[in-house]
């Protein structure tokens, strides 16, 4: 069910991940954090907690984290960084989070696993919250297609993941969760619509595991003049506009039957 990839699959990305890619809907701004710690909830977040672990395998988003995270903070609050694989992180002993963040990188976890590690850890009352949208590789607008083709144009027709290839996805991730400790979920998708320039989609590109800059060698300057050529017809006063949905899935464990 889970999915175990290339731990460096975003190897030289996670400068472009701070800057590029989308946070989540101002609408939904309404920790234990695990993996893409750049990926940013935890920013909106911050008032409502004092204690908070990052956790991710790619030290480069660490640093990303901690860059983005620690001038937000005030002497009431403590974060600490973890470098490990979020299904092997162990916190503190005692120490239980009672809110668990993951992001796009849900995917990209051996998520049964996972799920078993954090039924370890994560207070009585935790919850667990997924966070997802569709990737621009999936994504339909022409824009959109036109780009994924311009990629597919130097990298091959197969979804790249770093070195490798992209796994296929598994279960709805609904269905995980309902197989796991955190069985009581809820379920929410809020419509987005973002506006880009055409340098922005780029930078967006260089933050992701397939279109990472060191797949294209020699070939970046190349590829940065292909795709600006494929994006001009279509930006309006320099604009490219997307409409996406962002979910959002909770998960807790059930309640316990009530004594009589």
């Amino acid at each position: 069910m889970g999915r175990v990839e290339p731990v460096n699959a975003f190897a030289g990305t996670s400068a472009y991940y701070r800057r590029f890619r989308p946070g989540i809907p101002i609408t939904l701004a309404a920790l234990l954090d695990q993996a893409a710690p750049t990926d940013s909830p935890r920013r909106l977040l911050l008032p409502y907690f004092d204690d908070l672990i990052a956790v991710d395998a790619e030290p480069g988003m660490l640093t990303e984290a901690e860059a983005l995270l620690r001038p937000s903070l005030d002497t009431g609050h403590r974060l600490q960084l973890r470098h490990a694989l979020a299904e092997d992180f162990l916190p503190p002993e005692g120490w239980q989070p009672h809110l668990v963040t993951c992001g796009r990188v849900f995917h990209w976890l051996n998520q049964p696993r996972f799920l078993d590690r954090l039924s370890e850890y994560v207070a009585p009352d935790g919850v667990v919250a997924v966070f997802s949208d569709r990737s621009l590789w999936t994504a339909g607008t022409p824009w959109q297609q036109a780009v994924r083709e311009v990629v597919q144009d130097f990298l091959g027709e197969q979804r790249k993941a770093g070195e490798g290839v992209f796994s296929t996805p598994g279960p709805p991730y609904e269905e995980v969760l309902r197989a796991s400790a955190f069985s009581h979920g809820t379920f929410t998708v809020v419509p987005v619509r973002r506006q880009w320039k055409i340098s922005q989609v780029l930078g967006y590109l260089y933050s992701t595991s397939f279109a990472a800059p060191h797949l294209f060698g020699d070939r970046r300057d190349a590829f940065e003049l292909a795709v600006t050529n494929a994006l001009t017809p279509f930006a309006d006063s320099g604009v490219l506009t997307e409409d996406n949905a962002f979910t959002v899935l909770t998960a807790r464990r059930p309640s316990p039957p009530e004594s009589r």
